[in-house]
């Protein structure tokens, strides 16, 4: 372990120095959410196919949400808004599961900083594994209802990790600073968790980005979780290739941002302990 006054700003070198105790902990992680509970880890499969089909229920019979179907997923409403939804919920809960979660990472690993030489900056990467696991798990049950309803697999399906990778690095930025602005200003978890709920209703997960006016659209992609949304459901679900301009431009500002989070948490990691 290095010690913990030592700073680098590489943003993958503390992942790849202590990968083996990363996913040590990342089990634990997965692990004990559901330790003591009588399905145990089933609860991961079967939390999103509950999901999936409350979700499809409450929003195309209750509420009789029609889609825009002029791409080309030609299948009834209810059916391919099963398909939109999930897609879509599947990557705002990889996103909200990691920032709901950044705030509060040092102050509940307090005997880290405190007691032991522990090399801090991975905790993000641990809360980013289980989420990984989890959202693999769902991709899972997506694939596994689209086989079932005759929809066939697309080749571009391969292009789902360059797709998601921009977004990942956006989490960790996020993260660092998040975690360490959450050790002096303690209310900052109470306002992340506003912003997380207003994300969710402006992305294009409960409705299609085309069902918006042409006049109000572009401010929908303001939304850093929109781009990746709407590439997530071409390339698994309509066969399209990505947009290589827009990744390429989102890869750039989540590198920045992850290297800005990475600095600014090595920066002010030394005042974690006089204030815990």
């Amino acid at each position: 372990m290095r010690p913990s006054n030592t700073v680098h700003f590489n943003i993958f070198l503390s992942l790849l120095q202590h990968h083996a105790l990363v996913l040590q902990m990342v089990k634990r992680e997965v692990l004990g959410r559901y330790k003591g509970s009588f399905l145990g880890l089933l609860w991961s499969l079967v939390t999103p196919i509950l999901m999936l089909a409350i979700y499809t229920f409450v929003f195309s019979v209750v509420f009789k949400v029609r889609l825009d179907q002029s791409d080309t997923l030609y299948y009834d409403d209810k059916v391919t808004f099963a398909l939109l939804l999930f897609a879509g919920l599947i990557v705002y809960n990889l996103f909200n599961e990691c920032i709901s979660r950044a705030p509060g990472l040092i102050l509940v690993n307090t005997n880290y900083v405190k007691k032991i030489i522990f090399p801090l900056e991975i905790l993000p990467w641990v809360t980013m594994g289980a989420a990984l696991f989890h959202a693999c798990i769902s991709y899972l049950v997506l694939l596994a209802f689209v086989l079932i309803i005759g929809h066939p697999l697309h080749w571009t399906l391969l292009f789902l990790p360059i797709v998601l990778l921009p977004l990942l690095l956006l989490i960790m930025g996020l993260s660092w600073l998040l975690a360490s602005i959450g050790v002096f200003v303690r209310d900052i978890g109470q306002f992340i968790g506003l912003i997380l709920t207003m994300m969710l209703f402006m992305s294009p997960i409960f409705y299609p980005a085309s069902a918006l006016p042409e006049s109000v659209r572009g401010y929908l992609f303001l939304n850093p979780l929109t781009f990746i949304i709407e590439q997530t459901r071409g390339v698994m679900l309509a066969g399209n290739l990505p947009d290589w301009t827009g990744l390429a431009i989102y890869y750039l500002i989540s590198a920045c941002i992850a290297w800005a989070g990475l600095f600014w948490f090595e920066k002010t990691r030394q005042g974690f302990a006089d204030v815990l």
